[in-house]
């Protein structure tokens, strides 16, 4: 069962995954896609895994900054082979936008592909992580980033970006349970509180 978390930066959205996390699973197995490129990442991520391993709650790190979607089949289908139901681990992944940056920066080095080729495999990348989120068996809690709310971004690469993660902020709400959307630290459970047509 997923459940997407999402929020501005600083709005205390990972805080609530982690939590959540720990109120769904017995131990929680945590998904980092960032890749640190400098020391102010490397920073931040250090922090992050040091809050974790004071929370008391048991985690264990894995690292998949391009191959998600295979991963959360794999680890999915390692818990349905050998576990009970009641000892499920709660499956964190912070976050689907660094993800999402991770893909198109590795499609803009293949020179060889159009833009609308590159669009075409992100698109199906997004959809073959939607397939998989979906199929989870474990409290899966995906975090992501609102990023259409500011400016327009400046370059070509940004907007388009920008118009990417909201498509993929969308998707992936479909197939979640539940949707949070995290501000100034207050979660709001969006799914409960949304406008059906037939209510009109």
């Amino acid at each position: 069962m997923a459940y997407l978390v999402t929020g501005g930066a600083r709005s205390g959205k990972s805080g609530f995954a982690e939590e959540l996390a720990s109120r769904l699973g017995s131990r929680g197995i945590y998904v980092a896609t960032s890749q640190p490129y400098d020391g102010e990442m490397e920073e931040r991520v250090a922090l992050h895994q040091a809050a974790r391993m004071e929370s008391g709650f048991s985690w264990e790190t894995i690292e998949a900054p391009l191959r998600l979607a295979d991963l959360l089949l794999q680890l999915d289908e390692s818990h349905a082979a050998g576990g009970e139901e009641s000892d499920a681990p709660s499956i964190l992944v912070d976050c689907l936008t660094l993800w999402l940056t991770n893909q198109m920066l590795l499609l803009e080095e293949n020179m060889q592909l159009s833009r609308s080729e590159r669009d075409e495999q992100l698109n199906a990348k997004m959809e073959e992580l939607a397939a998989a989120a979906a199929a989870v068996r474990c409290p899966l809690i995906l975090v992501t980033n609102e990023v259409g709310s500011g400016i327009v971004p400046e370059y070509p690469l940004g907007r388009r970006f920008r118009d990417h993660a909201g498509r993929l902020n969308r998707r992936i709400a479909e197939v979640s349970e539940r949707v949070f959307l995290v501000t100034a630290g207050i979660p709001v459970d969006l799914k409960t509180v949304a406008f059906r047509w037939e209510e009109l």
